[in-house]
């Protein structure tokens, strides 16, 4: 699969004039880390940072109910150290499926760069 990819990146490349080619070799997909970069330099970064520090304070929340869970005795105490522990899990996930989101939704705009490039390539030699 990676050289009939490698062999359909040539031939765009090669009916590219050098700069539309060297904007398409930035378009190029990165490394997981550079994704996540992605996500906190991009429009909603102020965002992806507020959900990161929320996350920590509700994972350090987490920890507290774990604790508290674990120094009780009772089982009515236990469902509700349990249950607020729960919660936090929760929350966590779904600060992280943002995230996740926001790195996908870049990797989407990044392939949507790249058809845009070819067809007004295509349009560019047909005319």
């Amino acid at each position: 699969m990676t050289k009939e990819k490698d062999k359909i990146d040539e031939l765009i490349k090669e009916t590219l004039s050098k700069e539309e080619a060297a904007f398409y070799d930035t378009l190029e997909e990165t490394h997981l880390i550079g994704k996540l970069e992605g996500v906190y330099r991009g429009k909603l970064g102020w965002l992806a940072v507020l959900m990161t520090v929320i996350q920590l304070i509700i994972f350090i929340l987490f920890i507290v109910f774990l604790l508290k869970f674990l120094n009780v005795e009772t089982t009515a105490e236990l469902i509700k150290w349990g249950a607020a522990g729960f919660l936090c899990l929760i929350a966590m996930s779904m600060l992280k499926l943002f995230i996740w989101l926001q790195m996908d939704k870049n990797d989407i705009l990044k392939e949507l760069k790249k058809l845009e490039l070819q067809v007004a390539s295509l349009a560019e030699r047909s005319a």
